[in-house]
């Protein structure tokens, strides 16, 4: 009774074996033919799907915006050249001055009594010369007696100019015609030389300074007109009359100037511009803003595709921007632009494409 299990067990073991290791000899003894498995097809990965707009390229707007201020046309700080007590009474700020008025006048103080010892010590000079000159025709004197003497006059009458010079420093006058910006020095108040006496402003005509960026500054001319939308919403007109030729360090920009008529001085200087200024014309399409894309490289272009749906990129140079999205250069005419699905693209793959018209 006990051989039983032990001959059960071995069968057991034995038919495992054979169906596990030795399945295709236990098939092929019994007669069977395996099965063949046949391997699954590798799909195709689905086409990519993109909405495409065709856009055209058009005349470019030829005007260059750009963002500034009102600024004076010149302005001076008026300050004194000599030492004294301000001894004129003070111009009010927001008065009209006139070149050559006087704005300060400092009290003489001992300059007059040196003027007038100037002048005594040339007109004694000036007799010490001539006593010289009469006895050298003479004989009575040498050339170098003659000679001493012309210089001692020399240096007299320089005396004179440098004292006359002086006191003329004590008048402070007005170098250009234009607008006191504050209160000239108050009276009895003590000037040093480089002390403030006023500051003048001329405001007519008045200058609208804006910066261009790289891509702008070669459309604009001197001389091209200009207009612009100041804060309190009056527009004004004017010329170019002054474009930088060194950029700001800091902006890569450069320094644009408008001067703009203003023969009442309402414009204050310092106000916000809006400034547009007449440029050269350009072509360029209008893209929008959200097909814009870098490429592997980190350069500013689109995906576009060609006549075989197959995409590609172009590099694009934005010329400006605007409400509906920006001017760009260097697409073809026309060019099919991927608008929707840019971003999934990548160059040389085929694409679903569907068209969108400019209006949808």
């Amino acid at each position: 009774m006990r051989l039983i299990p032990l001959i059960t067990a071995a069968l057991v073991l034995v038919a495992l074996y054979l169906i596990v290791m030795e399945r295709d000899a236990l098939l092929a003894f019994a007669g069977a033919v395996p099965e063949q498995i046949e391997a699954p097809e590798a799909e195709e990965p689905p086409t990519l799907r993109v909405v495409v707009q065709r856009i055209e390229e058009r005349e470019l707007e030829s005007a260059v915006v750009l963002r500034g201020r009102t600024g004076a046309a010149r302005q001076v700080e008026v300050r004194a050249e000599t030492s004294g007590l301000v001894a004129s009474q003070p111009l009010a700020r927001g008065s009209m001055v006139q070149a050559g008025e006087v704005l300060c006048e400092l009290a003489p103080g001992t300059r007059a009594a040196s003027l007038a010892e100037a002048e005594a010590r040339l007109a004694e000079a000036e007799i010490n010369f001539n006593a010289a000159t009469r006895l050298s025709e003479t004989g009575f004197a040498a050339q170098t007696r003659v000679a001493s003497v012309d210089a001692a006059r020399r240096a007299a009458l320089a005396g004179v100019e440098a004292a006359q010079a002086e006191l003329d420093r004590l008048i402070i006058r007005a170098p250009f015609d234009g607008l006191l910006e504050n209160d000239t020095a108050e009276l009895g108040s003590l000037l040093s030389p480089g002390g403030l006496c006023a500051t003048v402003i001329r405001l007519d005509p008045i200058m609208l300074v804006g910066y261009a960026a790289e891509t702008q500054i070669d459309r604009i001319q001197v001389g091209a007109m200009a207009g612009a939308r100041l804060s309190n919403g009056q527009e004004v007109v004017g010329r170019v009359t002054f474009l930088g030729r060194s950029a700001d360090p800091g902006t890569r920009t450069f320094r644009v100037e408008v001067s703009v008529p203003n023969p009442d001085q309402t414009i204050r200087e310092g106000m916000s511009a809006d400034i547009m200024v007449s440029a050269s014309a350009t072509r360029g399409h209008l893209v929008p803003g959200s097909a814009l894309t870098l490429d592997d490289h980190g350069r500013l272009g689109m995906r576009l595709v060609d006549a075989e749906s197959r995409t590609f990129f172009a590099p694009v140079t934005v010329l400006r921007d605007s409400l509906q999205g920006f001017w760009v250069s260097g697409l073809p005419d026309p060019a099919d632009v991927i608008v929707v699905g840019q971003e999934y693209a990548t160059d040389g793959i085929t694409v679903q494409v569907h068209h969108r018209n400019a209006g949808e």
